[in-house]
């Protein structure tokens, strides 16, 4: 029996425990990340439905913690929840208005410090708010499934920019694209990746498609078919956030990917911290090893760019270099580097 604060938080690590543990089904491993809100009687509520509205109130907030995870109710989670869905709502009129917008973030060679490519990323402009940071709205987009929509937008927009700044004069460069594990799980996913170029005439080697590590490993032998039909039309492909998700190396020379990025947690204390930047340099031998490229992501400083590119770290990308830019200022910045040579 649950008669005790102590005794749920007790049912739920089990619960937690239990579910986080990879099963299999039909010769598949698949993962799970449970998210368990808590709500007790009679301090949360006294009726059942206010109880049940507490917990998944909870829950929510156990996924926002990174899941796999439980929460107990506090009184100021019924604010931020409220906040969750005026944003929610705002973000659902934000598509149909066409308030979305994409920065460019450059990414450069760590020797030479050309550029090499640009990280596409969803802006929100909303008209009497200002600009909504991603921290507000993506969390929330993910929640909703609007992460697909807008996933399916950034792709197809940012496919047409690369291709019209070709056009313009540009000389080729990589564009990537951020995709999120419910696209990733969509069936139709390969064929929106094909409609975006065709529909954009760029060429798929031109478009990299960035994918977490928790993303893949929810699934890894789907994640892995995916990856390798994207991989067979010329695509080329990132492990993003590469060392805040699952315990993946076993899986990652089987992953047909061309890049890892580092994530920018373990950039930022690279010059002070043994842990980060060990952490940074043995990702950067593992990714060679198994022939691929390493993005570091978040570098502010000349240290660290010291740092990374002595240890044979590819390529940048980060504020020192170059801040996101909006479409018309990424291509004249990039033509002018291009010039300049």
């Amino acid at each position: 029996a649950i008669s005790t604060p102590a005794d749920a938080a007790t049912v739920a690590s089990k619960i937690t425990a239990t579910l986080s543990t990879p099963i299999e089904a039909d010769g598949h491993e698949l993962h799970t990340s449970p998210s368990i809100g808590i709500s007790i009687f009679p301090d949360d509520g006294t009726d059942g439905n206010t109880i049940l509205k507490n917990a998944d109130t909870a829950m929510y907030h156990a996924k926002a913690a990174g899941r796999n995870n439980y929460q107990f109710f506090a009184a100021e989670m019924n604010q931020s929840a409220a906040e969750r869905l005026n944003i929610e709502r705002m973000l659902r009129h934000a598509i149909a208005r066409n308030e979305l917008s994409i920065d460019f973030q450059p990414q450069f060679d760590a020797a030479s410090r050309q550029p090499t490519g640009v990280e596409a990323l969803a802006r929100w402009y909303h008209p009497t708010d200002g600009m909504i940071s991603p921290a507000r709205f993506i969390p929330v987009a993910e929640e909703t499934g609007l992460i697909v929509d807008i996933g399916e937008w950034v792709l197809t927009a940012a496919c047409r920019e690369m291709a019209h700044w070709i056009h313009a004069g540009l000389k080729p460069l990589r564009v990537a694209v951020n995709v999120s594990a419910l696209q990733l799980r969509r069936r139709d996913f390969c064929e929106t990746v094909a409609n975006a170029l065709a529909t954009s005439g760029l060429a798929p080697e031109l478009l990299e498609l960035e994918i977490t590590e928790s993303a893949v490993m929810e699934n890894p032998q789907e994640a892995i078919k995916v990856l390798e039909r994207l991989g067979r039309m010329g695509v080329t492909l990132a492990i993003d956030d590469f060392g805040t998700g699952y315990s993946s190396l076993a899986y990652l020379k089987l992953f047909p990917i061309d890049h890892l990025k580092i994530d920018r947690s373990f950039v930022a204390d690279i010059e002070h911290d043994l842990n980060d930047r060990a952490i940074a340099f043995g990702t950067i031998a593992l990714a060679h090893s198994l022939g691929l490229k390493v993005i570091a992501e978040g570098v502010e400083t000349e240290d660290q760019l010291d740092l990374l590119r002595g240890n044979r770290c590819d390529e940048v990308q980060g504020y020192l270099l170059s801040k996101p830019m909006n479409s018309g200022t990424a291509f004249a910045f990039l033509h002018a580097r291009q010039l300049a040579g």
